[in-house]
């Protein structure tokens, strides 16, 4: 613990101690400003101190620093114990509340766009599908190269594409469904969620920022054809990093009003456009056939509303397209490159592509757009 850390926690405590115990008032006096972050930072130092208050208190009686404890021994008439001391591991709620407080406090002003009411109108749903930023693919190997700059690439080749697809139709929404594999893993080591090792490229924060950049581009990028609406699905490369990578790109937007988002980790996603009930989800999970039925449960607030009922899966990284009843589940083909572990095993030569959809509100899909590579 830096020297500067130690001063703030012994003054926070001193004012704690001497009957202050408006954490807000607190950080105003410690560090001259009362945002989320310094509270935070307020509120651990006084819970760490409830906790331990007695070890605190001899520490200061003796003059021995705190954060020199590590463990210590309890001698008690029956017993004699060691203790251990807090675990010196991040609080990733704590984490992600600092964080996203921190962004919004930096997030850019965006002018509200004003748009005019158009005849015959549409929805875009642009869905680029398990990109995997961070896979690393050798065309020595597989017969193709992939790393993170083809893969932000064919992102934005692919919006571009689209975009130039869809001016045919007067689109009044966008529908931008994110997530879904967007980094390859989810740790340090390497691996994904579950632990499996990845052949990978670039460190897992340079992708982490390149993710998020990216994400904003695509954003503004929507924002000038009509207002966005972002539906994140959590997915099993990423499941952790991508949650906190959508929060941020949320952050970043939020003084903007003509971009909203659907950011829970909810595995099955709803977003009603007119007549059209559009469900997305990863698809590592539910089986397909139950998708159906899970959308009338889960959605069912919406479901008489709307007599067509779409949901668009991933994670297969190809294209499928099948009628259960009134709802049409379709999974999307991915951009990213073959590593060597699915070329090994034949998982290979499924067409590469970043897809869009076509919604009218009263006549339900009515095109596919697809940017192929």
């Amino acid at each position: 613990m830096s020297k500067k850390v130690t001063n703030q926690t012994q003054e926070i405590l001193d004012l704690y101690r001497s009957g202050m115990t408006n954490k807000t008032e607190i950080a105003r006096r410690v560090f001259d400003s009362n945002s989320e972050v310094n509270r935070g930072t307020v509120r651990r130092a006084i819970t760490r101190y409830e906790k331990n208050r007695a070890i605190y208190d001899e520490c200061e009686k003796v003059g021995i620093p705190i954060e020199d404890v590590k463990h210590y021994w309890h001698k008690g008439q029956h017993f004699s114990i060691n203790v251990k001391g807090e675990s010196s591991e991040v609080n990733l709620d704590d984490f992600k509340t600092e964080l996203i407080a921190e962004i919004k406090s930096w997030a850019p002003s965006y002018k509200k766009l004003k748009r005019d009411k158009l005849k015959d109108p549409h929805c875009l749903v642009f869905d680029p599908a398990d990109v995997h930023i961070g896979k690393l693919s050798s065309a020595f190997e597989t017969g193709e190269d992939y790393n993170q700059q083809i893969a932000v690439q064919r992102v934005m080749d692919g919006m571009n594409g689209i975009i130039s697809r869809a001016s045919g139709y007067n689109i009044d929404r966008v529908i931008f469904i994110a997530g879904n594999d967007i980094l390859h893993i989810d740790n340090p080591k390497r691996q994904t969620t579950a632990g499996t090792p990845q052949d990978t490229d670039g460190m897992w924060y340079d992708n982490f920022v390149m993710a998020k950049r990216l994400l904003i581009d695509v954003i503004e990028s929507l924002m000038t054809i009509a207002d966005v609406h972002v539906v994140f699905n959590p997915s099993n490369h990423d499941f952790m990093s991508g949650f906190m990578l959508l929060q941020c790109v949320e952050a970043w937007f939020s003084e903007c009003d003509n971009v909203t988002f659907d950011n829970d980790m909810k595995h099955r996603k709803y977003t009603v456009y007119g007549k059209n009930l559009i469900g997305s989800t990863h698809m590592d999970g539910a089986k397909v056939q139950d998708l159906p039925l899970l959308m009338a449960h889960e959605a069912s607030d919406k479901w008489h509303k709307c007599n067509h009922r779409y949901i668009y899966g991933h994670h297969i990284h190809h294209k499928s397209s099948k009628d259960y009843m009134s709802v049409n589940v379709e999974t999307l083909r991915s951009p990213s490159g073959t590593d060597s572990w699915h070329h090994r095993n034949g998982y290979q030569h499924a067409p590469k592509a970043v897809e869009a959809f076509i919604h009218h509100p009263f006549n339900g899909q009515v095109a596919r757009l697809t940017h192929l590579f």
